[in-house]
């Protein structure tokens, strides 16, 4: 196993010296300038965007955003296989120029433990003052500021994000959408369905920010990549932030997710603790709360959708009859390119959790035939085997089934499994009912599914 050390350098004239702690690890620079000194990866171009509305970045807003722009190329080039313990925990320092080390030292612990929550590795960071040459990274902006933006709305293209983006404006809303994507699939969802709803509503009901960042082996060559990627949620989070902080004045960020998976309880061991996601937990919002207040950032994160499920977001939309009809555009399963080895087209597996939550929320939320292109269209077609993809997921989900309809108080203690629910303690019963539902949500499509032992 080796440590990494990832040093950020902002320009060629950035030439300080950076004294390694781990002398022995693997050290690798990434300059986040291109050659007309503006921002690289995404970051310049969502500046520019936000500028394009009169909106002026705080400095810390843009040091949170190189933070998080750092932590996923770690996270997308640093292999787990080849350097973590355990086949999981890596070990990472981060070193960053920022426009105040002190203050982003004095959180440096925080941010250590947030991530390892996050991601499951043991993260240190460093920071020192940005170089004079790159004191003020914020683009200016001759706009008058955009009046009426009432929220910042993250907006991934999924079936929770669409929901959430159709219930806002239909209520007359007028959030600013921030979207990040790296590969095509992604991209294409958001693009094709932020056009659809501006057929709808408006181009002036609402605003977007659609932000291309990704690290390739040209940008950070370690030899290396992973496809496991937990650090993603940080990023989107910060650039939410760098969005919201923008606007001047306290500003809300919603993080549209249903509550199941919100929490994402592990179904069985194998899902235990960083194999799951964490992009929308309590604790994780709680931490990352936490320290956008310490930084003194005007941005308040909130997930309304926290206690409910899929099903009951897709009932309760604002508009059902336009969700029916865009619904097939929306993309929720974790790798729809895997498709591609069996000869398809980009589309939901159809087996994955998050396609199979998908489903049933649509059978539960619609109550009509499902118009998403799956890879696998009928489970109940075939006999799954347990130890193949196609049934992996679909058992995993049937034996928790049986759990909670044989003892339904499971739920009060499983919720807790992956993570700390400190955080809103009166919370608890409302958020161990949401996975008690949730569960048995899935589990109508799951009756007829016949799985069997590999």
């Amino acid at each position: 196993m080796k440590r990494f050390s990832l040093i950020t350098r902002l320009g060629k004239t950035d030439a300080a010296k950076v004294n390694v702690l781990q002398r022995d690890s693997s050290v690798h620079e990434l300059d986040f300038l291109d050659g007309d000194n503006r921002l690289a990866y995404g970051l310049g171009q969502a500046l520019a965007q936000l500028a394009s509305l009169g909106l002026t970045t705080p400095e810390t807003a843009i040091d949170l955003a190189l933070l998080a722009g750092l932590v996923n190329a770690a996270d997308t080039r640093v292999s787990r296989d080849i350097n973590a313990q355990g086949g999981w925990t890596r070990e990472i320092d981060l070193y960053l120029p920022v426009s105040d080390p002190d203050l982003w030292s004095a959180h440096a612990d925080h941010i250590g433990k947030m991530l390892r929550f996050l991601t499951g590795d043991r993260w240190r960071l460093f920071f020192r003052l940005r170089p004079k040459e790159a004191s003020s990274l914020s683009v200016a902006t001759d706009k008058l500021p955009l009046h009426g933006l009432d929220e910042v709305s993250l907006f991934s293209g999924g079936l929770d994000s669409l929901i959430a983006a159709i219930d806002s404006l239909t209520e007359g809303t007028h959030p600013l959408f921030v979207s990040h994507y790296w590969d095509a699939e992604t991209a294409k969802a958001q693009s094709y369905l932020l056009e659809r709803l501006e057929s709808k509503f408006g181009d002036e009901a609402f605003k977007s920010m659609r932000v291309r960042l990704g690290f390739d082996r040209n940008a950070l060559d370690t030899g290396q990549t992973e496809d496991t990627q937990r650090g993603r949620s940080f990023l989107f989070y910060a650039l939410a932030s760098l969005a919201a902080a923008s606007f001047g004045t306290k500003t809300t960020v919603n993080v549209p997710e249903n509550g199941l998976i919100a929490l994402n309880v592990p179904l069985d061991p194998l899902r235990f603790g960083a194999l799951s996601t964490r992009t929308a937990h309590p604790h994780f919002m709680a931490s990352m709360q936490r320290l956008l207040d310490g930084l003194g950032l005007q941005v308040s994160l909130n997930n309304p959708y926290r206690h409910r499920t899929k099903g009951e977001m897709t009932e309760d939309c604002a508009d059902k009859a336009y969700l029916r009809t865009i619904v097939g555009s929306s993309m929720s399963c974790s790798s729809p390119a895997k498709a591609r080895y069996k000869g398809l087209s980009p589309r939901h597996c159809g087996y994955c959790v998050p396609c199979l939550i998908r489903r049933a929320s649509l059978k539960a939320g619609l109550g009509s035939d499902d118009p998403t292109l799956y890879t696998v269209e009928d489970l109940s077609a075939q006999t799954l085997r347990s130890d193949r993809a196609e049934g992996e997921h679909v058992r995993s989900f049937q034996l928790m089934v049986a759990r909670l309809r044989e003892r339904p108080e499971l739920a009060g203690i499983l919720v807790h499994k992956p993570g700390p629910l400190i955080d809103a303690p009166a919370e608890i019963p409302a958020y161990a009912e949401v996975f008690r539902r949730g569960v048995l949500e899935v589990a109508s499509i799951l009756d007829d599914v016949n799985v069997k032992p590999g």
